[in-house]
């Protein structure tokens, strides 16, 4: 169950579009399931109309309004929870006992100790993509003038929902991964340009793509720029010479505007002092980057040429290949519960679909899809205080080649990455199964099933014989060539059938990691838009 929360400052306006027929005619029957008692009293689960709305309205102003109370940043609290499509409706009943103990949970009734707060849960039907769902509309002025403390609030929703999810058998998301949706705004912007998707996660997918290929932080603004992308920094107070975040946007039309996203909007470990944790930290490329960011805000040339503008020397696709199929097997060894590695490796193989996804597809396709999936994993509730670096096996150098890809039929090159990266893909899958993390296993399952096969069919056969150097010696693979085409060959047979990938026993996770010496901020603040004001 997904809580998500806005804060505002107009009942009426929320009550009047919830109670409504929607942004696009999805809102059927609004009625109410649950809500203080003075309210139900009068209302009860009749369907609503514009006047009732209007009266429920009134009443969760009351005590703001008799009272003359304030709150800063508006006094309107506005809660969804929704279940996925998969899984069903709920009956009014069950709803209705939910968001009573979700509100019980959130210290807004009297099981707080404390005064109420005039609240409502209304239903109006599935979503656009299907999810049952309710609306929880409540006032943070309490009948007796105090307020609700709305510190850490959504954390708060998160954990109560996780426990609500057992209680009431819904289920159980994550306690460990987070992502950031898309608004409501964002998707109906995106279909009103005729666009192929919102902005949000095309920039996602090419910072992410140039994150990983990237050996520094000079060549990441490079490569963003290289994409067409437009990148600004943002700078310490005061200063034009320390960085201390960045912005992006999608270069607009003529005559447009660019919207802008910062990186941590982007996705969690996209946010700048993620990324530094994975690249070179010398003097020389700090000052390289300053140099890079002061051109990039200025619309200025690149004050340097780096590896984004040269090919990669095609002898590397061997060696990079190598190094993902070590990794692979490294990932057995790393326990099921060190989630900050889990996330490391998951944020490298996305970034080479997301490289690779760049390079080829001028609509978002398989390898696109593949990427978001995998990002799901790469983002943590909570980080630790300093992210690990590795020191071994990489899927960085994948993301490095296959940025450079080439559109077509693809190479005998390609087929052998995609098989590693499916085989990593496949590690992750087991780690989430293994955590009993099932709905995140099945979507990646299904991202397998659906999109990669349809890209290993596209792509020549992967060669049964072990490849042979330019100097003529049998390259060193990590397991032998005829097991690892045996078990490729049976996970994209299963796939195919719509068949459960196969389970090997053992862990699965990367070899030795060290402490990045660049410490992690924390990010504070509520990241959620306000409800329409």
């Amino acid at each position: 169950m997904i809580p998500n929360i806005t804060k505002g400052t107009r009942m009426q306006g929320l009550i009047a579009y919830l109670a409504g027929s929607g942004r696009a005619n999805e809102h059927t029957d609004p009625h109410l399931v649950a809500g203080s008692p003075s309210i139900m009293a009068w209302h009860n689960d009749d369907e609503l109309n514009a006047t009732a709305a209007q009266a429920i309205a009134r009443e969760l102003d009351q005590a703001k309004n008799v009272l003359g109370i304030e709150v800063t940043g508006g006094h309107v609290w506005h809660c969804s929870l929704s279940l996925r499509a998969e899984e069903g409706d709920l009956t009014d009943q069950k709803w209705g006992e939910i968001a009573q103990d979700f509100m019980d949970e959130m210290g807004f009734t009297e099981a707080s100790g404390r005064a109420p707060v005039q609240w409502v849960a209304i239903r109006h039907g599935h979503s656009k993509a299907g999810n049952d769902h309710i609306h929880i509309a409540a006032s943070m002025v309490r009948e007796d003038g105090t307020k609700w403390d709305s510190w850490k609030d959504f954390p708060r929703a998160q954990k109560v929902a996780r426990d609500l999810e057992k209680k009431y058998g819904l289920e159980e998301l994550s306690p460990t991964h987070s992502t950031r949706g898309l608004r409501p705004g964002e998707r109906e912007a995106s279909e009103r340009r005729g666009a192929t998707e919102p902005e949000r996660r095309s920039l996602e997918r090419k910072v992410r793509a140039c994150a990983t290929s990237a050996k520094d932080e000079a060549e990441f603004v490079r490569r963003i720029r290289q994409t067409g992308a437009l990148i600004r920094p943002r700078y310490a107070s005061g200063r034009d010479d320390v960085v201390v975040g960045y912005s992006v946007a999608e270069r607009p039309p003529k005559g447009g505007r660019p919207v802008w996203f910062g990186g941590g909007h982007l996705a969690k470990d996209l946010a700048l002092p993620k990324l530094r944790g994975e690249w070179q930290d010398t003097p020389l490329s700090a000052g390289e980057a300053v140099a890079e960011w002061g051109a990039a805000a200025r619309g200025r040339r690149p004050v340097t040429v780096g590896r984004e503008a040269h090919e990669p020397d095609p002898q590397h696709w061997e060696r990079y290949s190598n190094e993902v199929a070590q990794l692979r097997e490294t990932l057995r060894s790393v326990p099921l519960d060190d989630h900050a590695t889990w996330a490391h490796v998951a944020r490298e193989t996305a970034g080479a679909f997301a490289a690779w996804s760049t390079a080829t597809e001028t609509v978002p396709g398989p390898l696109a899809a593949a990427a978001t999936e995998l990002s799901k994993t790469a983002q943590l509730r909570r980080y630790p205080v300093k992210p690990v670096k590795t020191v071994g096996p990489s899927a960085r150098g994948a993301s490095l080649l296959l940025m450079t890809a080439t559109t077509g039929s693809g190479t005998a090159a390609q087929a052998i990455m995609l098989r590693q990266l499916l085989n990593v893909s496949k590690a992750i899958h087991d780690m989430h199964q293994a955590n009993n993390d099932l709905r995140r296993s099945r979507q990646i399952n299904a991202m397998v099933r659906t999109q990669l096969v349809t890209v290993a069919n596209a792509l020549p056969p992967v060669p049964t014989e072990q490849p042979v150097t330019a100097g003529g010696r049998e390259a060193v693979n990590v397991t032998p060539a005829s097991a690892v085409d045996a078990e490729l060959a049976e996970t994209v047979r299963r796939a195919r059938e719509g068949l459960a990938p196969m389970n090997k026993p053992g862990s699965v996770l990367p070899p030795k990691y060290e402490r990045s010496r660049t410490p992690t901020t924390t990010r504070t603040g509520n990241d959620r838009p306000d409800i329409e004001r």
